[in-house]
């Protein structure tokens, strides 16, 4: 009977200390970290960072002064549950600074200063820099079998893209004082051709032979040095984002291209701009060069 009893008593004492330990064991065991807060992303620039070439490819008619295209690399990203998309205001067609109908990147940074650009604002992309150093020109010079106008063209964007630089300068200092805690993600532009693939065709004829594209593709690095340039002498928390590598293998001319380019309509508004796969390239180019993590912490 004793032995019974003491059975029993060491029983209820051993189930005591185990629902103390169970207690004192969730007790003690760390909560579940939170997941961070999104990023707040801000989006601002040319045509790249507008969309233009994801789904529909065509512009609207009338033309407005400044239009996008759903899909593109900005709404890519801002899908993502890390990040929050504040606001996207790039245009199709703007410039740096006023020039021409659609709204220029200076006229963006100030409408948003102060509302979708501030203190909370935790990382900016943008694209810029291409049609102030004379894209447009050059793609129509070169887009022909005319070698020698598009040796003079390119020769003299290299030779202006001092200015170019300058005023991209300009604009990262004008970014970083609306958004000073801001990183700014400044992305590249892809080489258009693989000269590899040899002389564009159209109907037997050729219509970009190699030499232009050696020749564009050589003005396109000129510029990406003169971006990079930029951001490092900027003195802000601007980091320059190459894409030229992940897009190589998938020129316009290629087997699988990335770029736009639709010789049955030269005049195409989305003609040597990324596409939908082009586009996720660039989304990924993007995430992947900034820790969101840490953004959002700090």
């Amino acid at each position: 009977m004793a032995t019974h009893q003491a059975r029993r008593r060491h029983t209820v004492l051993a189930s005591g200390l185990a629902a103390l330990a169970l207690v004192v064991g969730f007790t003690a065991s760390p909560a579940t970290a939170a997941p961070p807060p999104p990023v707040n992303y801000v989006a601002l620039g040319d045509s790249y960072t507008a969309g233009t070439g994801a789904g529909d490819l065509a512009g609207p008619i009338p033309a407005i002064p400044c239009w996008q295209s759903a899909g593109g690399y900005v709404d890519i990203a801002g899908a993502s549950a890390r990040v929050a998309l504040i606001d996207n205001a790039a245009c199709h067609g703007a410039f740096l600074g006023p020039i021409g109908t659609s709204t220029p990147v200076v006229q963006q940074i100030a409408e948003l200063s102060g509302a979708a650009l501030n203190s909370e604002t935790d990382l900016v992309s943008i694209t810029a820099g291409a049609l102030d150093a004379g894209s447009g020109l050059a793609l129509q010079a070169c887009a022909s079998p005319d070698t020698q106008s598009c040796a003079v063209i390119v020769a003299g964007i290299i030779q202006n893209l001092g200015i170019v630089e300058a005023a991209l300068e300009g604009t990262y200092q004008s970014i970083q004082f609306a958004a000073p805690n801001a990183t700014i993600a400044v992305l590249g532009y892809p080489r258009l051709f693989d000269p590899s693939e040899g002389d564009i065709v159209l109907g037997g004829a050729t219509v970009v032979p190699v030499a232009n594209q050696i020749l564009v593709n050589q003005a396109v690095d000129a510029l990406n040095a003169t971006i990079a340039k930029a951001v490092a002498e900027s003195g802000t928390n601007a980091v320059f984002v190459d894409v030229a590598k992940r897009f190589t293998g998938h020129a316009v001319n290629s087997d699988n291209p990335w770029i736009v380019l639709d010789l049955t309509q030269p005049l195409l508004d989305a003609n040597f701009h990324p596409n939908d796969a082009g586009h996720r390239a660039y989304a990924s180019a993007l995430l992947s060069s900034v820790k969101l993590t840490q953004l959002a912490k700090r």
